[in-house]
């Protein structure tokens, strides 16, 4: 036998040893003593199951057809996942709470039905993250789409970034999306597959709704996802989730100081200010460098602590 085999026989007869240490543990733990019985073990165990799948779904009022097997078995798939992400759910939860009035108020007074909250969420869970794509912020919109609906997108600005902005340019997107296809729910899934790849699945397929279509995975789930998190997310406590009010991410007090003229040096301007740099790029995650240009006639509006 080799040397190598001999090495193979030590470590597993060390791994053996060990999980017969750690199961002694185990039952020590659970019962308190050596005899401890199996049904003491397993009265300490946590129990799994299986969240029912809502009677009735909908989403920005119109129904998902549930009584379709698919359509029933892909939402019980993402509840499964999302429900037991926990995590991931108590940190949307989290910080759900400090941008959830802002998006929403922007949503509403644009007349976007506020499921499109969770659409946000599915994309980013509100973090301004950037993905492998080069897709961006909360609404992971990519560069040339941002740029389309009049984000600035440069090496010193990525509105793509900025809450309000980006929420406004995701609006425009969708609204024009809802007049193409007919429904929330088609403009939705075009958020994730374009509009040219769902207009033409549905004129090859010939169908007219998204539950109808047989997609590529990634946008199979898409929608799938978005009601797993309106579901999950919106009834925290169904699923065993508790989150006090105060325990989430509060809405920042800020002040707001209009820059009408090209800044230098933003560490400095950020010290003037009576904070520094990292606050700044806190509070204003669009900022990208350390200077911030001004076009003649333009101007930005810089958060700041109050």
């Amino acid at each position: 036998m080799t040397q190598r085999n001999w090495k193979y026989i030590a470590i597993t007869l060390i791994l053996v040893v060990g999980l017969q240490l750690f199961s002694r543990q185990q039952i020590m733990t659970a019962g308190g003593k050596d005899n401890a019985s199996v049904a003491d073990i397993n009265s300490n165990a946590a129990v799994f199951r299986s969240p029912a799948v809502p009677n009735t779904l909908t989403f920005a009022g119109e129904p998902v057809p549930l009584q379709v097997p698919d359509v029933a078995e892909r939402l019980d798939r993402e509840l499964l996942v999302n429900s037991y992400l926990h995590a991931t759910t108590l940190l949307g939860l989290k910080r759900m709470q400090r941008y959830e009035p802002e998006i929403k108020a922007i949503l509403k007074e644009h007349d976007l039905p506020e499921d499109f909250i969770y659409l946000a969420l599915a994309e980013s869970l509100f973090g301004q993250v950037t993905s492998p794509a080069g897709a961006a912020g909360f609404w992971q919109l990519m560069p040339d789409t941002a740029r389309g609906y009049g984000l600035i997108v440069n090496g010193e600005v990525d509105e793509r970034f900025h809450v309000e902005k980006a929420t406004l340019a995701a609006i425009k997107y969708l609204k024009s999306a809802k007049g193409r296809f007919g429904s929330w729910t088609n403009a939705a899934a075009s958020y994730n597959r374009g509009m040219g790849g769902l207009g033409r699945a549905l004129q090859q397929q010939g169908v007219n709704n998204y539950y109808d279509l047989y997609l590529n995975d990634e946008t199979s789930r898409y929608m799938f996802r978005i009601l797993a998190l309106k579901e999950v997310l919106g009834n925290p406590q169904k699923y065993k989730f508790e989150l006090p009010a105060g325990d989430g991410y509060q809405p920042l007090p800020t002040r707001t100081v209009k820059v009408t003229s090209t800044i230098a040096d933003l560490p400095a301007f950020a010290l003037q200010q009576g904070t520094n740099y990292k606050t700044l790029r806190l509070y204003n995650p669009w900022i990208k460098d350390y200077t911030l240009t001004v076009a003649q006639g333009k101007e930005f509006e810089l958060k700041l602590p109050k």
